[in-house]
């Protein structure tokens, strides 16, 4: 996989492909990205703009990546303290 483009990079690209002066083919070819990362990069730009009902904007796709590590600890978190509330549990059961 290639290493990620600089934002700057991308936010040109979306800029000249909205121009339209050449095909998107054409200028992916001229940009040595693939045609498809160009389209998806455009689709992308254009929920980032208008925002959409079925797409994350590229915020919201950044927040949940920081997000994950904290959701998973957490988790961790509350299966330790159900083996600890288990544990105690048992251990103050009184004997008949």
């Amino acid at each position: 996989m290639p290493a990620p483009r600089p934002a700057e990079f991308r936010r040109r690209a979306v800029e000249l492909a909205r121009e339209r002066t050449k095909p998107i083919a054409e200028l992916a070819k001229d940009l040595r990205i693939s045609e498809s990362c160009l389209r998806n990069w455009l689709a992308q730009a254009e929920v980032d703009e208008n925002g959409s009902d079925a797409q994350l904007t590229s915020k919201e796709k950044k927040e949940i990546a920081e997000l994950r590590p904290d959701k998973r600890r957490l988790e961790l978190e509350v299966e330790i303290l159900k083996r600890a509330a288990a544990y105690f549990a048992r251990e103050n059961v009184l004997p008949n």
